[in-house]
Parts: structure tokens; sequence; C-alpha cells
């Protein structure tokens, strides 16, 4: 990569690529400088991601110890800079891109383009790293929570991970998730189609004073609360839902979920689909509880 630059300048090329020839490299090892400039950064990208993707995709991923192809750096490499230099990429979208070129090329009895194996391990990298990142600003716990939720733009996670701790320090973090590991539970054995999702709530079939303040107190901060998430504001979105820890308690004290009615139950359920969607969207809260 330095000669390369040297050589890219004495044949007249300009500076920027000369520099992105010796760029391309880097991240060589844990701790190094990133790329100076932007086609650095495009073309160490680029590199790392075939490397990655043609050596999966043979099946020769690191087992143990054993990483003779440098797999596991070349990984670091990419969360890195996605992370670092807050690049608004798909990390999802960015292996797929990686594993293309492939199909024409490769045998199909031989090479895999196993997308979903190369996501949770260059995940599992990223997850290592930002332990020792920032000064060990955010916790193993935090980590795995922020990442047990769709983690396809690295850029957002600081943020992401900032919220966290900044919600973990309110006095209602510990309840509400507690009860957030409660309906998650309820909602997988009873209604796992509604994972995710924020279902219409039946206004009309909200009987219980309970329900009635829990299902009001949402529809007064939920537009606010998309709104901050969709802002990148997640902090301000996550102190926005503490503010129903009354609610929530009060509810799974005085309101019977699962009720014999089917219509209730289903619009119990949807009401908890509703909030747990919206308390999940920066970070598994489950895994906060104790």
């Amino acid at each position: 990569g330095t000669m390369g630059r040297y050589y890219a300048l004495h044949d007249g090329e300009t500076p920027e690529v000369a520099q992105a020839i010796e760029d391309h490299y880097r991240p060589r090892f844990a701790g190094d400088g990133l790329p100076a400039n932007s086609v650095g950064f495009v073309v160490a990208l680029a590199d790392k991601l075939e490397t990655l993707a043609g050596i999966w995709g043979i099946g020769l991923q690191p087992t143990g110890d054993r990483d003779p192809f440098g797999l596991r750096r070349q990984a670091l490499g990419v969360v890195r800079m996605m992370v670092e230099q807050a690049l608004p990429l798909e990390l999802p979208q960015l292996i797929k891109a990686a594993f293309e070129p492939f199909g024409t090329l490769a045998n199909p009895d031989a090479f895999k383009a196993d997308l979903g194996g190369l996501h949770a391990f260059m995940l599992d990298r990223l997850r290592g790293w930002l332990r020792t990142w920032k000064d060990d600003r955010w916790d193993a716990v935090s980590i795995d929570a922020a990442l047990a939720v769709e983690t396809a733009r690295l850029d957002q996670l600081p943020a992401r991970l900032d919220a966290l701790v900044a919600f973990r320090a309110l006095p209602e973090s510990a309840a509400l998730s507690a009860a957030n590991k409660r309906i998650g539970n309820i909602l997988r054995k009873s209604a796992p189609e509604l994972l995710g999702h924020a279902p219409k709530i039946n206004a009309s079939r909200l009987v219980e004073p309970a329900e009635v303040a829990l299902a009001h107190a949402l529809a007064q901060i939920e537009d606010a609360v998309d709104a901050d998430f969709g802002a990148g504001h997640y902090a301000e979105s996550l102190a926005r839902l503490a503010a129903l820890r009354g609610p929530v308690d009060t509810f799974f004290e005085a309101v019977m979920v699962m009720a014999e009615d089917p219509g209730l139950r289903a619009n119990r359920l949807a009401l908890l689909a509703s909030l747990y969607a919206r308390m999940n969207r920066v970070a598994d809260l489950a895994r906060l509880a104790v």
C-alpha cells in the first residue's frame, strides 16, 4: 500500500487516488487508523467485503483460534469504518452486494451465499469491539440489548447506546424493563404474529379503567415517540415511554389480559403489542431486566 501510493503519484494519479491505494488496507489491525478520504473508505470497504464473502462462501470460516485468512480482522475493519465514520449504509445490503458477483463465477455446489451467517459473524466482532471502544462507556448488557433488535445501520448504534445509558439511569427503567419482558412472554405465547407490530386498538372494547388509562396514555405520546425515533432522538423517545410506568403497572395489577371473551382478549393483546413495538425499537429492553 505504501509503495503503491508512491507509484501512483509517480504515474500522475491524483493525490486522492494515491492515498486511497495506501489506505485500502486500513485498518490493518486493532487500533490502526482508518482511511483518510472517501475514496479510501470505498475501496477499503469493497476489498474487505469481497474477501469476507468469497472466503465465507467456500466454507472456510474461522474455527476456534484458527483464522488463516484474517476474516475476523476484515470484519472488524468493516464495522469500525461504518461506526466511527458514521457511514449511512445498511450492513445487510453491503453483504448482499458483496456476495452477488460470485453468483456468476462460483460453482453452486461449492459456493454458498450465507448472508445470515456472515452478518451474525460481523455483529459478533462488533459486539466485542464496542465493549472496549469509547473508554468502556457501554457495558455488555446495553450492547447486547441494542444488538438484539434490527441492526442494519451501524452508524446509529452510538446514539442508541447512549440513549440506553440515559434510560437506565431513570427511576422507571427497571420496572418498565421487567414489564417489557412480561409483555414479550405473553405475546410470544399467545399472539406471536403481533410481535414487532403496532396493531389498531378498538377503543369500544376497552372496558376496565386501567386498560382505558393505558391506551389513553399511549395515544397521547405515541406520535411524539415515533417522531423522536424517526429523527434519531432515541433518548427522548425512551424518556417519553418511561412516563408510562404508572399506567403499565396499574394495567397488570387490575386487568386480566387473557380474558375469556375473545374480543376483549384480542384487544388487550393488541394494546400490549402496540406498546411493546414502541418500547423495543432502540433496544430489547427485556434484556435490561434483572
